[in-house]
């Protein structure tokens, strides 16, 4: 081939390489080098014809209500997956089974209801996970991330939660960061553990000044340093109506144990009286 033919040769090359990226390009999005971006393109379903060898997909600003976990699990060289502002909902159990080389995980801005065990124990390399900003969100379960031991960023700011066990944080041996403000923090006596841990951690609170307590009425608004001092008080110092209860039956079970016993003791001097004045009796019949 003369010098002259091989820029037409390279371009001819050049083409065909772009359409063939473009044939494996969901429709409406944009694909580059292991990326595909789906942004705010009113998608309702996960797209098809995703490319397998993809690291990044940007499913933001959507209406995904449903991700499917068969097509999820074809990508399974996926690191990094943005699902913020779309539908989905509390039916996530399992659909990451498929992608566990998962680092970063976007659900902020959805309409989950739950996280249990099932939704995020197979990504055993997350370290970024973000599931704010959803206000149904009201229940995480005690061991919902035992096996995302990586976990560096979690957050779970301006959601439904009112408690949160304090294992649930506390065994993540890697964590650095953790959202939590504009919750409906419950601050009873039940919390005061996670309070405490809290004032104790060496984990970075963003926005720590907007972590405050929802209910009770008397604890409304106030910062977690102010409301462990309450709760210290309230909690460790203070009786109850149940406590005096349990004070009045146990001093009344002492009392009747004691009176029972002097009773018996009483009965047992009377009979061992008897019985020896009776003995005396004999003694002297016989003399």
């Amino acid at each position: 081939m003369s010098p002259s033919g091989r820029p037409w040769s390279l371009s001819l090359l050049f083409l065909l390489e772009m359409a063939s990226e473009g044939i494996n390009c969901p429709s409406r999005c944009s694909c580059q080098y292991l990326e595909v971006n789906c942004t705010g393109q009113q998608l309702q379903e996960f797209p098809v014809d995703i490319p397998l060898d993809t690291r990044q997909l940007i499913l933001a600003a959507n209406n995904v209500s449903y991700l499917p976990a068969v097509e999820l699990s074809f990508l399974a060289d996926l690191v990094y997956l943005d699902c913020r502002k779309n539908l989905l909902g509390d039916d996530l159990d399992f659909t990451f089974i498929g992608v566990a080389k998962l680092v970063y995980l976007d659900l902020s801005f959805n309409n989950l209801t739950q996280v249990t065990f099932s939704t995020f124990s197979h990504l055993l390399s997350l370290v970024v996970l973000k599931i704010s900003d959803n206000p149904n969100l009201v229940a995480i379960e005690k061991d919902a991330f035992a096996n995302n031991t990586w976990l560096r960023h979690l957050d779970v700011s301006r959601t439904g939660l009112t408690f949160l066990d304090t294992s649930t944080i506390r065994d993540l041996p890697n964590l650095r960061l953790l959202g939590l403000s504009d919750n409906l923090w419950h601050c009873n006596c039940s919390f005061l553990d996670f309070v405490t841990w809290m004032m104790e951690s060496d984990v970075h609170f963003p926005d720590a000044d907007n972590i405050t307590c929802y209910t009770p009425a008397g604890l409304r608004a106030l910062r977690m340093p102010a409301a462990e001092a309450q709760l210290h008080f309230s909690c460790l110092t203070r009786l109850y109506k149940q406590d005096y209860v349990f004070l009045c039956l146990v001093g009344f079970c002492i009392f009747l144990a004691g009176t029972m016993a002097a009773w018996l003791a009483g009965i047992c001097a009377v009979i061992y009286e008897a019985h020896a004045s009776k003995g005396e009796e004999e003694e002297e019949e016989e003399d």
